[in-house]
């Protein structure tokens, strides 16, 4: 996910399943949820790095050992990226099975509201959120808990992401539109593709 506000650039978990992040330039900071290879490709991030020398790199602490450079991020933590603000908040993955650890999950809030990123978990922030960056399908969650963070969250727009497990997005995107909250709009992101909310 680029977040670009015009005076800021925020890429967010350029993981595995992600692809052209790589050549993007002029970022502000790069943050990263969590340590699982969807969310962090540790082979392509130290080039993306060298092309942004001036970019910021925040890690969850579960990240943190891997990589070199980074800030780390903890629930409670605030910082300003440019003059865009940003605040921590979550603290753990979802849980996928009871036999497998859970990581820690840095959730960020971004610009007081303007946008949050959950990462992989369903934590509701404690204020109102603009968009909300919708998990539409993972091995830790189902489609009806989907559909109650985005009721708890009630955004102005949702975007899903986490869509790379799913073999039909659309069907999730259906769904979260049929049982969204009143005043949502559902907005699905064409990837590679400028969309501004």
């Amino acid at each position: 996910m680029l977040l670009d506000s015009g005076s800021t650039r925020i890429l967010i978990d350029p993981g595995t399943f992600s692809t052209g992040f790589e050549d993007l330039e002029d970022l502000d900071a790069v943050l990263v949820t969590h340590q699982h290879f969807d969310h962090i490709d540790a082979e392509k991030l130290p080039a993306l790095l060298k092309a942004n020398p001036k970019a910021q790199l925040v890690v969850d602490e579960g990240t943190a050992p891997t990589v070199e450079n980074a800030t780390v991020a903890r629930p409670g933590d605030t910082f300003k990226i440019g003059d865009t603000a940003v605040r921590v908040v979550g603290g753990q993955h979802a849980m996928i099975h009871e036999d497998i650890p859970i990581v820690p999950n840095a959730a960020y809030v971004i610009g007081d509201g303007a946008f949050y990123h959950p990462g992989d978990s369903l934590f509701v922030p404690d204020e109102d959120v603009d968009v909300l960056g919708l998990p539409a399908g993972a091995p830790w969650m189902r489609t009806g808990e989907a559909v109650d963070f985005l009721r708890a969250v009630k955004p102005r727009v949702a975007v899903p992401i986490h869509e790379k497990t799913l073999a039909s997005p659309q069907m999730a995107h259906r769904l979260f539109e049929m049982l969204k909250p009143e005043g949502t709009e559902v907005r699905p992101l064409t990837p590679g593709e400028e969309t501004a909310v």
